[in-house]
Protein backbone atom coordinates (compact mmCIF):
# COMPACT_ATOMS: atom_id res chain seq x y z
CA UNK A 1 0.00 0.00 0.00
CA UNK A 2 2.82 1.95 0.42
CA UNK A 3 2.83 2.77 -3.27
CA UNK A 4 -0.52 4.40 -3.21
CA UNK A 5 0.58 7.44 -1.06
CA UNK A 6 2.92 8.52 -4.13
CA UNK A 7 0.38 10.80 -6.36
CA UNK A 8 0.61 9.45 -9.68
CA UNK A 9 1.71 12.73 -11.35
CA UNK A 10 4.71 12.36 -9.31
CA UNK A 11 5.97 8.83 -10.19
CA UNK A 12 7.01 9.81 -13.56
CA UNK A 13 8.59 13.48 -12.99
CA UNK A 14 11.09 11.74 -10.12
CA UNK A 15 12.95 10.43 -14.06
CA UNK A 16 12.54 13.81 -15.64
CA UNK A 17 15.88 13.60 -18.00
CA UNK A 18 18.49 16.15 -16.35
CA UNK A 19 19.52 17.18 -20.26
CA UNK A 20 15.63 19.57 -20.18
CA UNK A 21 16.83 21.92 -17.39
CA UNK A 22 19.26 24.78 -19.54
CA UNK A 23 17.53 27.41 -17.53
CA UNK A 24 18.38 25.95 -14.31
CA UNK A 25 22.21 25.30 -15.09
CA UNK A 26 24.45 27.07 -12.44
CA UNK A 27 27.49 29.49 -13.33
CA UNK A 28 29.79 26.77 -13.44
CA UNK A 29 27.83 25.27 -16.40
CA UNK A 30 26.56 22.50 -14.36
CA UNK A 31 22.72 21.21 -14.30
CA UNK A 32 20.75 21.68 -11.35
CA UNK A 33 19.05 17.92 -10.30
CA UNK A 34 15.58 19.11 -10.01
CA UNK A 35 14.57 21.56 -12.20
CA UNK A 36 11.68 23.24 -9.63
CA UNK A 37 9.98 25.72 -11.66
CA UNK A 38 8.85 23.63 -14.46
CA UNK A 39 7.63 20.51 -12.23
CA UNK A 40 5.99 23.19 -10.23
CA UNK A 41 4.01 24.55 -13.86
CA UNK A 42 3.66 21.19 -14.94
CA UNK A 43 1.84 19.82 -11.73
CA UNK A 44 -0.58 23.01 -11.33
CA UNK A 45 -1.46 21.82 -15.15
CA UNK A 46 -1.99 18.39 -14.29
CA UNK A 47 -4.43 18.95 -11.31
CA UNK A 48 -6.97 19.01 -13.53
CA UNK A 49 -8.86 16.69 -15.98
CA UNK A 50 -8.08 12.68 -16.74
CA UNK A 51 -5.13 12.83 -13.99
CA UNK A 52 -7.37 14.43 -10.96
CA UNK A 53 -10.11 11.74 -11.90
CA UNK A 54 -7.74 8.95 -11.29
CA UNK A 55 -5.93 10.46 -8.49
CA UNK A 56 -9.43 10.71 -6.99
CA UNK A 57 -10.24 7.18 -7.58
CA UNK A 58 -6.89 5.86 -6.74
CA UNK A 59 -8.01 7.80 -2.95
CA UNK A 60 -11.42 5.79 -3.46
CA UNK A 61 -10.11 2.56 -3.91
CA UNK A 62 -7.70 2.80 -1.05
CA UNK A 63 -10.08 3.99 1.09
CA UNK A 64 -12.34 1.00 0.16
CA UNK A 65 -9.82 -1.30 0.46
CA UNK A 66 -8.66 -0.38 3.91
CA UNK A 67 -12.38 -0.51 5.02
CA UNK A 68 -12.41 -4.29 3.37
CA UNK A 69 -15.60 -2.48 1.10
CA UNK A 70 -14.22 -5.37 -1.98
CA UNK A 71 -17.09 -4.44 -4.33
CA UNK A 72 -16.90 -0.85 -3.92
CA UNK A 73 -13.30 -1.25 -4.35
CA UNK A 74 -13.15 -3.36 -7.45
CA UNK A 75 -16.06 -1.08 -8.77
CA UNK A 76 -13.35 2.09 -8.63
CA UNK A 77 -10.39 -0.38 -10.00
CA UNK A 78 -12.39 -0.82 -13.16
CA UNK A 79 -12.19 2.77 -13.82
CA UNK A 80 -8.88 3.03 -12.71
CA UNK A 81 -7.96 0.25 -15.17
CA UNK A 82 -7.79 2.92 -17.79
CA UNK A 83 -4.70 4.46 -16.43
CA UNK A 84 -3.08 1.34 -18.63
CA UNK A 85 -4.51 3.06 -21.79
CA UNK A 86 -2.52 6.36 -20.87
CA UNK A 87 0.26 6.77 -23.27
CA UNK A 88 0.66 10.59 -22.78
CA UNK A 89 3.26 9.64 -20.41
CA UNK A 90 7.19 8.54 -20.54
CA UNK A 91 6.81 5.89 -18.41
CA UNK A 92 3.73 4.15 -16.70
CA UNK A 93 5.70 0.98 -15.23
CA UNK A 94 4.86 2.58 -11.44
CA UNK A 95 1.30 2.73 -12.36
CA UNK A 96 1.39 -0.66 -14.33
CA UNK A 97 2.43 -2.41 -11.22
CA UNK A 98 -0.05 -1.19 -8.92
CA UNK A 99 -3.10 -1.78 -11.00
CA UNK A 100 -1.48 -5.45 -10.86
CA UNK A 101 -1.14 -5.66 -7.45
CA UNK A 102 -4.51 -3.69 -6.09
CA UNK A 103 -6.37 -5.55 -8.95
CA UNK A 104 -5.02 -9.37 -7.34
CA UNK A 105 -5.07 -8.39 -3.78
CA UNK A 106 -9.09 -7.25 -4.89
CA UNK A 107 -10.06 -10.40 -6.22
CA UNK A 108 -7.91 -12.72 -3.55
CA UNK A 109 -10.36 -10.84 -0.94
CA UNK A 110 -13.49 -10.29 -3.04
CA UNK A 111 -16.36 -13.13 -2.19
CA UNK A 112 -17.61 -13.38 -6.10
CA UNK A 113 -14.21 -13.60 -7.64
CA UNK A 114 -13.93 -16.62 -10.03
CA UNK A 115 -10.99 -18.08 -11.97
CA UNK A 116 -12.07 -16.44 -15.02
CA UNK A 117 -12.10 -13.00 -13.39
CA UNK A 118 -8.13 -13.63 -12.94
CA UNK A 119 -7.21 -15.30 -15.79
CA UNK A 120 -8.53 -11.81 -17.73
CA UNK A 121 -6.78 -9.46 -15.20
CA UNK A 122 -3.28 -11.84 -15.51
CA UNK A 123 -3.85 -11.87 -19.26
CA UNK A 124 -4.32 -7.76 -19.40
CA UNK A 125 -1.75 -7.25 -17.24
CA UNK A 126 0.99 -9.32 -19.62
CA UNK A 127 0.48 -7.79 -22.90
CA UNK A 128 0.16 -4.25 -21.48
CA UNK A 129 4.00 -3.52 -22.48
CA UNK A 130 4.68 -3.92 -18.84
CA UNK A 131 8.12 -5.73 -18.55
CA UNK A 132 7.12 -8.21 -15.64
CA UNK A 133 5.79 -10.32 -18.14
CA UNK A 134 7.75 -13.69 -16.73
CA UNK A 135 6.77 -12.91 -13.00
CA UNK A 136 2.94 -12.38 -13.91
CA UNK A 137 3.22 -15.32 -15.74
CA UNK A 138 4.76 -17.45 -12.75
CA UNK A 139 2.28 -15.58 -10.20
CA UNK A 140 -0.75 -16.99 -12.36
CA UNK A 141 0.17 -20.34 -12.77
CA UNK A 142 0.44 -20.72 -9.12
CA UNK A 143 -3.07 -19.48 -8.92
CA UNK A 144 -3.79 -22.13 -11.25
CA UNK A 145 -2.31 -24.24 -8.91
CA UNK A 146 -4.30 -23.37 -6.18
CA UNK A 147 -7.54 -24.54 -8.18
CA UNK A 148 -5.86 -27.53 -9.08
CA UNK A 149 -5.90 -26.81 -12.83
CA UNK A 150 -2.30 -28.25 -13.42
CA UNK A 151 -2.63 -28.57 -16.80
CA UNK A 152 -3.02 -24.84 -17.51
CA UNK A 153 -0.75 -23.91 -14.98
CA UNK A 154 2.08 -25.93 -16.97
CA UNK A 155 0.64 -24.22 -20.84
CA UNK A 156 1.54 -20.79 -18.75
CA UNK A 157 4.76 -21.29 -18.14
CA UNK A 158 5.78 -22.92 -21.32
CA UNK A 159 4.58 -19.98 -23.31
CA UNK A 160 6.25 -17.84 -20.65
CA UNK A 161 9.33 -20.15 -21.63
CA UNK A 162 10.12 -18.51 -24.86
CA UNK A 163 9.03 -15.06 -24.30
CA UNK A 164 11.52 -12.54 -25.07
CA UNK A 165 12.11 -8.96 -24.86
CA UNK A 166 15.06 -7.28 -26.56
CA UNK A 167 18.52 -8.26 -25.67
CA UNK A 168 18.62 -10.67 -22.76
CA UNK A 169 19.85 -9.17 -19.38
CA UNK A 170 21.36 -10.98 -16.46
CA UNK A 171 18.20 -10.64 -14.57
CA UNK A 172 16.05 -11.62 -17.30
CA UNK A 173 18.37 -14.81 -17.41
CA UNK A 174 17.44 -15.64 -13.98
CA UNK A 175 14.07 -15.23 -14.01
CA UNK A 176 13.90 -17.45 -17.31
CA UNK A 177 15.93 -20.20 -15.11
CA UNK A 178 13.43 -19.70 -12.59
CA UNK A 179 9.97 -20.59 -14.79
CA UNK A 180 12.42 -23.13 -16.13
CA UNK A 181 12.48 -24.99 -13.25
CA UNK A 182 9.19 -24.75 -12.11
CA UNK A 183 7.26 -25.81 -15.25
CA UNK A 184 9.76 -28.78 -14.48
CA UNK A 185 8.36 -29.05 -11.18
CA UNK A 186 4.93 -29.17 -12.65
CA UNK A 187 5.57 -32.14 -14.91
CA UNK A 188 7.36 -33.60 -11.52
CA UNK A 189 3.59 -33.07 -10.14
CA UNK A 190 1.89 -34.40 -13.17
CA UNK A 191 4.81 -37.59 -12.96
CA UNK A 192 3.79 -38.38 -9.14
CA UNK A 193 0.03 -38.46 -9.95
CA UNK A 194 0.48 -40.66 -12.93
CA UNK A 195 2.66 -43.05 -10.70
CA UNK A 196 -0.09 -42.99 -8.06
CA UNK A 197 -2.29 -44.15 -10.43
CA UNK A 198 0.19 -46.84 -11.74
CA UNK A 199 0.74 -47.86 -8.46
CA UNK A 200 -3.20 -48.54 -7.70
CA UNK A 201 -3.85 -50.36 -11.25
CA UNK A 202 -3.81 -54.09 -10.92
CA UNK A 203 -3.16 -54.67 -15.14
CA UNK A 204 -1.18 -51.48 -15.80
CA UNK A 205 -0.43 -50.65 -19.45
CA UNK A 206 2.29 -50.22 -20.88
CA UNK A 207 1.04 -47.15 -22.50
CA UNK A 208 0.85 -45.40 -19.19
CA UNK A 209 4.38 -46.25 -17.97
CA UNK A 210 5.62 -45.00 -21.17
CA UNK A 211 3.65 -41.83 -20.63
CA UNK A 212 4.66 -41.52 -17.00
CA UNK A 213 8.52 -42.16 -18.01
CA UNK A 214 7.95 -39.24 -20.62
CA UNK A 215 7.25 -36.79 -17.76
CA UNK A 216 10.48 -38.04 -15.87
CA UNK A 217 12.61 -37.32 -18.64
CA UNK A 218 10.79 -33.97 -19.53
CA UNK A 219 10.96 -32.58 -16.15
CA UNK A 220 14.68 -34.36 -15.04
CA UNK A 221 16.06 -32.12 -18.26
CA UNK A 222 15.70 -28.97 -16.40
CA UNK A 223 15.44 -30.25 -12.77
CA UNK A 224 19.41 -31.82 -13.61
CA UNK A 225 20.17 -27.73 -15.11
CA UNK A 226 19.83 -26.27 -11.97
CA UNK A 227 22.59 -27.08 -10.83
CA UNK A 228 24.74 -25.55 -12.58
CA UNK A 229 22.97 -22.25 -11.14
CA UNK A 230 23.89 -21.68 -6.96
CA UNK A 231 21.16 -21.39 -5.33
CA UNK A 232 19.00 -22.85 -2.90
CA UNK A 233 17.00 -24.87 -5.03
CA UNK A 234 15.54 -27.57 -2.13
CA UNK A 235 12.11 -28.61 -3.78
CA UNK A 236 13.30 -29.24 -6.87
CA UNK A 237 16.44 -30.65 -5.65
CA UNK A 238 14.36 -33.44 -3.84
CA UNK A 239 11.41 -34.02 -6.42
CA UNK A 240 14.64 -34.88 -9.06
CA UNK A 241 16.17 -37.43 -6.82
CA UNK A 242 12.68 -38.92 -5.80
CA UNK A 243 12.16 -39.18 -9.25
CA UNK A 244 15.57 -41.32 -9.77
CA UNK A 245 15.34 -43.22 -7.09
CA UNK A 246 11.80 -44.43 -8.33
CA UNK A 247 13.82 -45.43 -11.56
CA UNK A 248 17.03 -47.48 -9.01
CA UNK A 249 19.47 -44.71 -10.63
CA UNK A 250 20.53 -44.29 -7.12
CA UNK A 251 24.37 -43.61 -8.25
CA UNK A 252 22.90 -40.48 -10.18
CA UNK A 253 21.06 -39.27 -6.97
CA UNK A 254 23.86 -39.80 -4.83
CA UNK A 255 25.94 -37.40 -7.26
CA UNK A 256 23.12 -34.71 -7.49
CA UNK A 257 22.78 -34.92 -3.62
CA UNK A 258 26.77 -34.19 -2.95
CA UNK A 259 27.13 -31.83 -5.75
CA UNK A 260 23.99 -29.58 -3.96
CA UNK A 261 25.72 -30.23 -0.21
CA UNK A 262 29.44 -29.70 -0.79
CA UNK A 263 29.97 -27.37 -3.83
CA UNK A 264 31.21 -24.08 -2.22
CA UNK A 265 29.72 -22.37 -5.71
CA UNK A 266 26.46 -23.12 -3.51
CA UNK A 267 25.67 -21.22 -0.41
CA UNK A 268 25.63 -23.26 2.93
CA UNK A 269 22.15 -24.78 3.03
CA UNK A 270 21.77 -27.06 6.13
CA UNK A 271 19.03 -28.63 3.90
CA UNK A 272 21.11 -29.99 1.50
CA UNK A 273 23.02 -32.25 4.60
CA UNK A 274 19.89 -32.99 5.97
CA UNK A 275 18.68 -34.36 2.57
CA UNK A 276 22.02 -36.23 1.35
CA UNK A 277 21.97 -38.00 5.18
CA UNK A 278 18.10 -39.39 4.64
CA UNK A 279 19.31 -40.49 1.77
CA UNK A 280 22.27 -42.51 2.66
CA UNK A 281 20.55 -43.70 5.39
CA UNK A 282 17.53 -45.05 3.40
CA UNK A 283 20.40 -46.79 1.42
CA UNK A 284 22.25 -48.62 4.45
CA UNK A 285 25.43 -46.19 4.57
CA UNK A 286 27.99 -46.92 6.47
CA UNK A 287 27.91 -45.24 9.95
CA UNK A 288 31.41 -43.35 8.59
CA UNK A 289 29.24 -41.84 6.39
CA UNK A 290 26.20 -40.76 7.98
CA UNK A 291 28.72 -39.53 10.70
CA UNK A 292 30.55 -37.43 8.32
CA UNK A 293 27.30 -35.65 7.34
CA UNK A 294 26.02 -34.76 10.77
CA UNK A 295 29.26 -33.15 11.39
CA UNK A 296 28.78 -30.53 8.83
CA UNK A 297 25.72 -30.63 9.63
CA UNK A 298 26.15 -29.97 13.45
CA UNK A 299 28.57 -26.83 12.36
CA UNK A 300 25.77 -25.10 10.77
CA UNK A 301 22.45 -25.90 12.91
CA UNK A 302 24.16 -26.60 16.34
CA UNK A 303 20.25 -27.08 17.44
CA UNK A 304 19.20 -29.59 14.74
CA UNK A 305 16.95 -32.56 16.03
CA UNK A 306 19.59 -34.78 14.15
CA UNK A 307 22.28 -34.33 16.67
CA UNK A 308 20.85 -36.41 19.09
CA UNK A 309 21.64 -39.41 15.77
CA UNK A 310 24.68 -37.90 15.81
CA UNK A 311 25.35 -38.05 19.50
CA UNK A 312 24.13 -41.59 19.71
CA UNK A 313 26.79 -42.36 16.83
CA UNK A 314 29.67 -40.83 19.11
CA UNK A 315 28.72 -42.65 21.93
CA UNK A 316 29.27 -45.94 20.28
CA UNK A 317 32.79 -45.09 19.67
CA UNK A 318 35.34 -46.56 21.90
CA UNK A 319 37.41 -43.59 20.97
CA UNK A 320 37.42 -41.04 23.90
CA UNK A 321 37.44 -38.37 22.23
CA UNK A 322 34.26 -39.34 20.24
CA UNK A 323 32.70 -38.75 24.02
CA UNK A 324 34.02 -35.55 24.29
CA UNK A 325 32.61 -34.51 21.20
CA UNK A 326 29.00 -36.08 22.17
CA UNK A 327 29.23 -34.27 25.05
CA UNK A 328 29.44 -30.80 23.08
CA UNK A 329 27.48 -31.94 20.64
CA UNK A 330 24.65 -32.34 23.25
CA UNK A 331 25.57 -29.45 25.55
CA UNK A 332 25.39 -27.17 22.45
CA UNK A 333 22.15 -28.34 22.28
CA UNK A 334 20.48 -27.51 25.19
CA UNK A 335 22.21 -23.78 24.68
CA UNK A 336 18.86 -23.34 23.08
CA UNK A 337 15.38 -22.69 24.69
CA UNK A 338 13.78 -25.03 22.14
CA UNK A 339 15.55 -28.35 24.16
CA UNK A 340 15.16 -26.98 27.46
CA UNK A 341 12.34 -29.44 28.57
CA UNK A 342 13.03 -32.22 26.60
CA UNK A 343 13.61 -35.40 28.03
CA UNK A 344 15.11 -37.34 25.21
CA UNK A 345 18.07 -34.79 25.28
CA UNK A 346 18.86 -34.51 28.96
CA UNK A 347 18.44 -38.53 29.07
CA UNK A 348 21.19 -38.05 26.45
CA UNK A 349 23.66 -36.15 28.21
CA UNK A 350 22.91 -37.94 31.28
CA UNK A 351 24.62 -41.61 29.19
CA UNK A 352 26.99 -39.21 27.69
CA UNK A 353 28.73 -38.49 31.15
CA UNK A 354 28.21 -41.65 32.69
CA UNK A 355 30.49 -43.14 30.14
CA UNK A 356 32.20 -40.13 30.48
CA UNK A 357 33.13 -40.86 34.11
CA UNK A 358 34.87 -43.87 33.03
CA UNK A 359 37.94 -41.68 32.44
CA UNK A 360 40.10 -40.49 34.88
CA UNK A 361 39.94 -36.87 34.24
CA UNK A 362 36.38 -37.05 33.55
CA UNK A 363 35.69 -33.62 35.93
CA UNK A 364 38.48 -31.73 33.85
CA UNK A 365 36.48 -32.12 30.53
CA UNK A 366 33.12 -30.83 32.04
CA UNK A 367 34.52 -28.31 33.56
CA UNK A 368 36.45 -27.20 30.42
CA UNK A 369 33.25 -27.66 28.39
CA UNK A 370 31.01 -25.82 30.84
CA UNK A 371 33.57 -22.74 31.32
CA UNK A 372 31.78 -20.48 29.38
CA UNK A 373 28.24 -21.93 30.24
CA UNK A 374 28.94 -21.21 34.12
CA UNK A 375 27.09 -17.56 33.67
CA UNK A 376 24.28 -18.17 32.15
CA UNK A 377 23.51 -22.06 32.00
CA UNK A 378 21.91 -22.16 35.64
CA UNK A 379 19.56 -19.08 34.97
CA UNK A 380 18.48 -21.00 32.14
CA UNK A 381 18.53 -24.72 33.23
CA UNK A 382 18.69 -24.70 37.43
CA UNK A 383 16.53 -22.03 39.07
CA UNK A 384 14.00 -22.56 41.71
CA UNK A 385 11.12 -21.27 39.06
CA UNK A 386 12.64 -24.57 36.85
CA UNK A 387 12.45 -26.93 39.96
CA UNK A 388 8.71 -26.13 40.21
CA UNK A 389 7.35 -26.43 37.14
CA UNK A 390 9.40 -29.59 35.98
CA UNK A 391 8.49 -31.18 39.23
CA UNK A 392 4.98 -30.28 38.52
CA UNK A 393 4.93 -31.03 35.02
CA UNK A 394 7.60 -33.38 34.30
CA UNK A 395 8.84 -35.11 37.70
CA UNK A 396 11.04 -37.64 35.23
CA UNK A 397 12.51 -34.56 33.60
CA UNK A 398 13.40 -32.92 37.17
CA UNK A 399 14.90 -36.15 38.58
CA UNK A 400 17.04 -36.35 35.84
CA UNK A 401 18.29 -32.74 35.84
CA UNK A 402 18.33 -32.76 39.42
CA UNK A 403 21.10 -35.74 38.85
CA UNK A 404 23.14 -33.79 36.48
CA UNK A 405 22.76 -30.05 38.46
CA UNK A 406 26.06 -30.63 40.92
CA UNK A 407 28.53 -32.36 37.93
CA UNK A 408 27.96 -29.72 35.58
CA UNK A 409 28.07 -27.06 37.97
CA UNK A 410 29.74 -28.18 41.12
CA UNK A 411 30.88 -24.76 42.25
CA UNK A 412 27.60 -22.72 42.52
CA UNK A 413 24.80 -23.23 44.62
CA UNK A 414 21.57 -24.18 42.57
CA UNK A 415 18.28 -24.28 43.41
CA UNK A 416 16.89 -26.70 41.51
CA UNK A 417 16.56 -29.43 43.94
CA UNK A 418 13.85 -31.88 44.79
CA UNK A 419 13.63 -29.88 48.57
CA UNK A 420 13.43 -26.56 46.29
CA UNK A 421 10.80 -27.38 44.56
CA UNK A 422 8.77 -29.36 47.08
CA UNK A 423 9.45 -25.93 49.39
CA UNK A 424 7.62 -23.98 46.13
CA UNK A 425 4.75 -26.33 46.12
CA UNK A 426 4.52 -26.25 50.02
CA UNK A 427 3.98 -22.10 49.76
CA UNK A 428 1.95 -22.00 47.00
CA UNK A 429 -0.80 -24.72 49.10
CA UNK A 430 -0.57 -22.69 52.61
CA UNK A 431 -1.11 -19.51 50.21
CA UNK A 432 -4.40 -21.21 49.03
CA UNK A 433 -5.50 -22.99 52.24
CA UNK A 434 -5.20 -19.32 53.88
CA UNK A 435 -7.19 -17.69 51.27
CA UNK A 436 -9.90 -20.64 51.28
CA UNK A 437 -9.42 -20.29 55.73
CA UNK A 438 -10.15 -16.16 55.21
CA UNK A 439 -13.14 -16.82 52.31
CA UNK A 440 -14.66 -19.27 55.19
CA UNK A 441 -14.65 -16.73 58.04
CA UNK A 442 -16.59 -13.91 56.05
Amino acid sequence: MDHMDMEPSSLEELEVDNDSSDDNSSKGGKKAKLPLAKIMCTEKKEENGFYHSTWTCLEKIRDAMLHHRWQEAAEYMACYAAKLEDTTRGSTKQHKELIWRICTEILHQHSNSKLEDYNLIYERMKHSGFKQYLMISLEHSFHLLLHSHIEDAKRQLSVAESWRYGKESAAQYQKAKLIQAYRSLLDYIIWCDKKFTHSRNDHPDSGDNQEMHNYFRQASVNLKEILKSPGAWDPFILSYTEMLEYYEDHEEALKVLNHYAYDNNFPPNPNAHVYLYEFLKRHDASKRKLVKVLKILQVLVPSHELMLEYSAFLLQSVKESDTHKALGVVLEMLDYACWRNNLAVWKRLKAVIQKLQLQEDWQKVVVGKMAKRKDWWPVLHFTRFHASKDAEENPQLMKVKASLAKILCPDLMLKYTADGSTNVKDCRASRKQQKTLAKASV
